[in-house]
């Protein structure tokens, strides 16, 4: 990656460069796609689906070995033991942009995506959102289209490629490879295909469920280097101005509340101080759940369930499939609280155990609830933060699906507050007020942003 990709991203996410398409054109295109017409997910029960069953030790698995497995997870704590079932998928994916300049614009190819767990049936994804199962053709379908650029890239073409988590809480060590790859020359369009600037992919994110999780965690990925100060017809406040800056202050600059070193420091200490054991155990073994012919659920109906369902979908590798999917009980919420230190923005991170990260634990939002109603305890002036309402102060508030591969209906919202005048500058224990610069270094490596983390930098990057 290099200065200059960086300022090609931030040219594309400014909107001053051509388009391919006006956003008229790509609504109109979004909104006719085929749906409900086309796609039909059906729930049913266990011992209905085709190729999975559950084995001698209770384990949801399918009869290839491949793809997923519903296994049960046991976590040793101080103060006693948790078991829960959770998603083991060892293999490591691709999710992976095509980008390509037009007209002087560097675009990049989003899929109009369906996926079994989706509420409404398609949402813009990366160009490939695979799992190694289905690139190589475990399923004997169709191959992936566009996966051949990201499997044989030349690696001066390579701009991104990262392995990034996904939710520690329903996966096992689950991780990713986040990859921007750059092409020349004639790339088709293909049915269900779009080449779109940044910043058109900035204002579709402010949309409910339209970007999906992947396309976000690779768009997290993207470097940018916004001009310190705002251009003409560009939005010019006091916290514009502030983020902006927040983009170049990035390690020993004196402006930073911490340094880069610091902030890992604080993360490793955290790691090393969580000495819980966990691992996986035979989904049998799992206390608090039960198993009956239409869902693995908790008995508290807090957490989630696992159902089964029937897919048939046109356009896709295999045109009908059976799968289990994850379903939460409630809507989850994440929150970036910001406070504007000394003229630069700041955002305040929260260090999170998950069972299921490979390290446990990684820098999340600031806030992080399961139900609108749950009372975690939170520190003092979070609260009153939460409580604003003033388009002012929220900056980004918007509820965005997780990935709808693996889980069903499973949706966050997601908000930016300015907090300023809230918060102390001093960071309550085990959080860390860190510049945009800062987590855009520490998102090109793995294993320091969760999944949550990323999405909100997504929806920073478009506020300037």
């Amino acid at each position: 990656m290099t200065g200059r990709d960086a300022a090609r991203f931030t040219g594309s996410a400014s909107g001053h460069g051509t388009s391919q398409s006006t956003d008229d054109e790509i609504w109109e295109w979004w909104t006719g796609l085929p749906r409900e017409d086309a796609f039909e997910v059906a729930p049913i029960p266990f011992d209905r689906m085709r190729g999975w069953g559950f084995d001698d030790k209770g384990n949801l698995v399918h009869d290839s070995g491949r793809f997923f497995s519903i296994e049960g997870l046991r976590i040793d704590t101080d103060d006693g033991v948790i078991t829960q079932p959770i998603i083991d998928q060892p293999e490591v994916g691709i999710l992976g942009l095509l980008m390509k300049d037009i007209g002087g614009t560097p675009h990049f190819l989003m899929q109009a995506k369906f996926e079994p767990g989706n509420l409404n049936v398609r949402q813009l994804s990366p160009t490939v959102q695979a799992t190694r199962s289905n690139y190589i053709g475990v399923h004997n379908g169709r191959a992936t289209p566009y996966v051949e650029h990201f499997r044989s890239a030349p690696r001066e073409r390579v701009l991104v490629d990262v392995l990034q988590s996904e939710q520690g809480e329903w996966f096992w060590r689950k991780r990713n490879r986040n990859m921007v790859v750059e092409v020349e020359g004639d790339v088709e369009e293909r049915e269900g295909f779009r080449w779109l600037t940044l910043a058109q992919i900035n204002r579709l994110m402010s949309t409910d469920d339209v970007i999906n999780m992947d396309a976000r965690t690779v768009l997290a990925c993207l470097p940018l280097a916004p001009a310190e100060e705002p251009g003409p017809g560009e939005p010019d406040d006091a916290f514009v101005r502030a983020l902006r800056r927040s983009y170049h202050v990035k390690d020993d600059d004196p402006a930073a509340a911490n340094t880069l070193a610091g902030i890992v420091g604080l993360l490793t200490d955290v790691k090393v101080a969580c000495t819980r054991d966990r691992r996986l155990v035979p989904l049998t073994e799992v206390e608090g759940w039960s198993v009956t012919d239409e869902e693995i659920v908790d008995d508290a109906r807090r957490e989630f369930r696992v159902m089964a369902v029937d897919v048939r979908a046109e356009g896709r590798e295999v045109g009908r499939w059976t799968q289990p999917l994850l379903e939460p009980h409630d809507v989850h919420t994440a929150v970036f609280l910001t406070k504007d230190i000394g003229g630069v923005l700041h955002v305040l991170l929260a260090t999170r155990a998950e069972p299921g990260l490979a390290d446990m634990v990684e820098f999340g939002p600031t806030v992080r609830l399961r139900s609108p109603e749950e009372d975690p305890g939170l520190p003092e002036g979070f609260a009153e933060a939460l409580a604003l309402d003033d388009p002012e102060r929220v900056r980004r508030d918007v509820v965005l699906s997780e990935e709808g591969g693996r889980f069903r209906a499973a949706r966050t919202r997601y908000r930016v507050i300015d907090a300023g005048g809230i918060l102390p500058d001093r960071a309550p224990e085990g959080h860390c007020w860190a510049t945009v610069g800062q987590l855009t270094e520490l998102v090109r490596h793995g294993g320091y942003l969760t999944i949550e983390a990323r999405t909100l930098l997504a929806c920073l990057h478009g506020l300037w």
